[in-house]
C-alpha cells in the first residue's frame, strides 16, 4: 500500500504538467473550431459572438483554470464538432478501445511467451533462427503497411474476417449473436497489433532465458539430478519473466493508447480514431481530454508494473 501511494504522489505533478503542456499546445495551433467556417448565412459577427459564447476570446489562463476545475468535477467540458459533452462522446468509444487492448495484450502474450521460450531453451537450432528472423521482420514492418496486408488477404481475398466497424448493426443489442460479432470484427485488428507487439516481449524472454542458464541456482539444480523439463519450469522460466511481470502495466497501457493507427485502418470506433478526428476537426475540448486519458492510462501503466514485479518478486521493495 506503501508503494501505491509513494508512486501515486510522484506522479500527481507529471500530470499536472502534462496538462499543461497540453493546453498551452493546443492554444499555440493556429485557428479554432470556427476558423475556416465556410457557410453564406453565418456573418463574421455571427462567428465573432460564437467565440464569445464559447470562451474563446478569454485570456489562456482563465480557459486554462476553468478547464481544470471542469475536469476535477468530472466534466470535459463540451464537444465543439459533435455538440455534445465529451465525457458522452469518449464514453462511447472507450469500452471499444479497452476491448481490443485486452485481446491484444491476450494474443500477444499467448504468442510471445512460447516463442520466447522456446528460442531462448533451443538457442542456435532451426527453430531459433526462425523465430529471431520472424522478430527482425515485425521490428521492421510499419504498422500500417501490415495493418493493410492484413485487410486486403484475411479481408477481401479470403473473407474471414470483417473490414471495418466494431460490430454488425444489423444485429440486436445484447444478443448472442451481438456479441459473436463484436469478437468477429475484433480478432483481426487485435491480431496485427499483437503481432508486432511480440518482438520486445520475445527478446527480452529469449535473452533473460540464455542468461539464467548459465547461474549457479541451475547448476546446482542440475548438480542434485532435476530433470531438464524441470530445471526449465520451476528455475529458469519462472526468473527469466520477472523482466516481463515489470512490463506488463505498461505494456496493456501501451496498447491502450497506442492504438491510433489500428483503429485508423480498420475504422473500429475507438478513442484512438477520435482522437485523429478531434485532431483535425479543430475539437480541442475533446482532444485534450484524449491526451489526458492517454497520460493517466500511462501513469497507471506505470504503477501496475511495480505492483506485478513486487508480487512476482517480494524481495524487491520500491523505495
Amino acid at each position: 500500500m506503501k508503494i501505491i501511494l509513494r508512486r501515486f504522489l510522484v506522479v500527481l505533478p507529471q500530470l499536472w504538467l502534462l496538462s499543461v503542456a497540453v493546453f498551452l499546445l493546443a492554444q499555440a495551433m493556429p485557428g479554432d473550431a470556427l476558423t475556416g467556417l465556410i457557410d453564406p448565412d453565418v456573418s463574421p459577427e455571427d462567428i465573432d459572438r460564437l467565440r464569445v459564447e464559447l470562451g474563446l476570446n478569454r485570456g489562456w489562463a482563465v480557459q486554462y483554470m476553468e478547464w481544470m476545475r471542469g475536469i476535477f468535477r468530472g466534466d470535459f467540458g463540451r464537444s465543439w464538432h459533435y455538440a455534445r459533452p465529451v465525457t458522452e462522446v469518449i464514453g462511447e468509444r472507450l469500452p471499444n478501445t479497452v476491448r481490443l487492448s485486452l485481446v491484444g495484450a491476450a494474443f500477444t502474450y499467448l504468442l510471445a511467451i512460447p516463442l520466447g521460450f522456446v528460442a531462448g531453451r533451443y538457442r542456435e537450432t532451426l527453430a531459433d533462427r526462425l523465430i529471431v528472423a520472424y522478430t527482425f521482420v515485425a521490428i521492421a514492418m510499419p504498422t500500417l503497411v501490415f495493418a493493410l496486408l492484413n485487410i486486403f488477404v484475411f479481408g477481401f481475398r479470403l473473407g474471414w474476417f470483417p473490414i471495418m466497424g466494431s460490430v454488425d448493426v444489423r444485429l440486436a443489442p445484447g444478443s448472442a449473436a451481438f456479441w459473436l460479432s463484436r469478437l468477429h470484427h475484433l480478432i483481426l485488428p487485435a491480431f496485427t497489433a499483437a503481432i508486432l507487439n511480440t518482438v520486445g516481449i520475445i527478446n527480452i524472454l529469449r535473452s533473460e532465458i540464455i542468461e539464467n542458464e548459465s547461474a549457479e541456482y541451475v547448476t546446482t539444480a542440475r548438480a542434485k539430478g532435476l530433470p531438464e523439463g524441470k530445471v526449465y519450469s520451476r528455475h529458469i522460466f519462472r526468473n527469466a519473466t520477472l523482466p516481463l511481470a515489470s512490463g506488463l502495466g505498461a505494456s496493456i497501457a501501451g496498447l491502450l493508447s497506442g492504438s491510433v493507427i489500428i483503429e485508423r485502418v480498420f475504422g473500429y470506433p475507438g478513442m484512438g480514431n477520435l482522437f485523429v478526428t478531434s485532431i483535425t476537426a479543430r475539437d480541442f475540448p475533446t482532444a485534450n481530454a484524449l491526451i489526458m486519458i492517454y497520460g493517466f492510462i500511462g501513469v497507471a501503466g506505470v504503477l501496475l508494473s511495480d505492483i506485478f514485479i513486487t508480487i512476482a518478486d517480494p524481495r524487491i521493495r520500491i523505495r
